[in-house]
């Protein structure tokens, strides 16, 4: 006898209805009353789930006693799916500390909004950045929260303060400005995470890829022996806030930032295209003046207000850029065609740059017994050639604050 087709079809239909509630019942079992949140980070999505427990009230006026009621609270929550979700995010695109930081910024955003309670916001960051496993601590005072994170890197221009023979430096003296009090002001508040072992680290080798559709093309010339050469420059304004707060790193690692994907495929091809037939040193003496005359000139203080370095992506972007600027960019793109040893040289009002050819041109300077030649990436009052060094300069003394020496295959 057939079996009652219907009847089989109506008998699996309730089966896999029950099995789809059980399973709902337990998804939802095992993560509480957590909500998914996501957010856009340049050019991924981040997903995490977000449990009932980790949402810790706080009031706006800081103490250490919020601090530690904070820590309390959230320590007992059920916060493991949120921070999994930060270090395989990390881990997976290779994020650098300072564009996890980014991430976690944007996290605790998402959790507890800075315009809120920046307290909050703050207690947040903290909270993931030390989960993360890097050595974060907090200090309070004025009504203020400073936030800091152990550096073993030379670093300027933002506040720090000694724990024995470790640095911490402060990651939101911005959020102050003029506001941010001599360092006595704060006391530290004394909670450690276990799993914070790690210093964190300014150096940015990699940067993130970016949406195609958030790049503007940049028209940019210069004229080369009697020839005028022109670039249509892909530049992205996420290249800015990456580096708003970012602080004066030594020149190692200022030196080294690279340039995202589709800005290097903009500009570097051409400029190896433009360069065949040309021989090493006239390939050169091409890159110093493309980075002298292609962009204009202007310090910091007027362009910014203040000293500030640009990255070379930046310095592509931007307008106005100065010496320490149109170094880094130099700097970037003979090592990136040609890989040759250079040597930045720091003047009191001034930085700029020598490299060594096989055989030195013009006058030469002689850094741990190799002979390099003065190449001028910025405007100067004479049209310089390789080897050629200001007037003003010339009996001025320098310092050799980053020597570059290509690894050897």
């Amino acid at each position: 006898m057939l079996p009652n087709i219907t009847a089989l079809k109506q008998r699996t239909y309730k089966c896999l209805l029950v099995f789809f509630v059980i399973t709902a019942i337990i998804s939802s079992s095992l993560k509480g009353n957590a909500q998914i949140k996501s957010f856009e980070f340049y050019n991924e999505t981040f997903n995490f789930h977000l449990d009932s427990s980790v949402i810790v009230t706080v009031d706006k006026k800081v103490s250490s006693a919020q601090v530690s009621q904070f820590y309390t609270q959230i320590s007992a929550s059920k916060y493991d799916d949120l921070i999994s979700s930060l270090k395989e995010y990390q881990q997976k695109f290779k994020l650098n500390d300072w564009i996890c930081y980014q991430l976690i910024r944007k996290t605790a955003e998402q959790i507890s909004p800075k315009n809120d309670n920046y307290f909050r916001y703050t207690l947040y960051k903290w909270f993931l950045l030390s989960k993360c496993g890097f050595d974060a601590r907090l200090a309070v005072g004025n009504n203020q929260v400073i936030f800091y994170v152990r550096n073993e890197e030379e670093i300027k221009d933002i506040p720090f303060f000694m724990l024995g023979d470790k640095k911490y430096m402060c990651l939101n003296y911005h959020d102050y400005g003029r506001l941010f009090e001599r360092s006595d002001a704060y006391k530290p508040v004394n909670i450690f995470f276990t799993e914070a072992q790690n210093p964190f680290s300014y150096k940015v080798t990699r940067l993130p890829d970016f949406k195609p559709e958030d790049y503007e093309e940049k028209d940019v010339q210069f004229s080369y022996k009697q020839t005028i050469y022109h670039f249509k420059l892909q530049v992205n304004n996420d290249i800015q806030a990456i580096f708003k707060n970012y602080p004066g790193v030594d020149f190692e690692t200022y030196f080294n930032i690279p340039l995202s994907k589709k800005t290097y495929s903009s500009l570097i091809p051409i400029l190896k295209t433009n360069l065949k037939g040309l021989d090493e040193k006239k390939g050169v003496d091409y890159l110093m003046r493309f980075t002298r005359y292609a962009f204009l000139y202007e310090d910091d203080d007027q362009n910014f207000g203040k000293e500030k370095r640009l990255s070379p992506e930046e310095t592509l972007f931007n307008k106005y850029s100065d010496c320490d600027d149109r170094a880094a960019l130099f700097f970037y793109l003979v090592k990136e065609i040609y890989n040759l040893p250079m040597i930045a040289l720091l003047y009191p009002t001034h930085l700029t740059m020598a490299v060594q050819f096989n055989k030195p041109i013009g006058k030469s300077i002689i850094y741990k017994g190799q002979k390099y030649s003065f190449c001028e990436p910025t405007p100067q009052l004479q049209d310089l050639k390789i080897g050629e060094v200001s007037n003003k300069l010339r009996n001025v003394k320098y310092e050799v604050v980053y020597a570059y020496e290509p690894i050897k295959k």
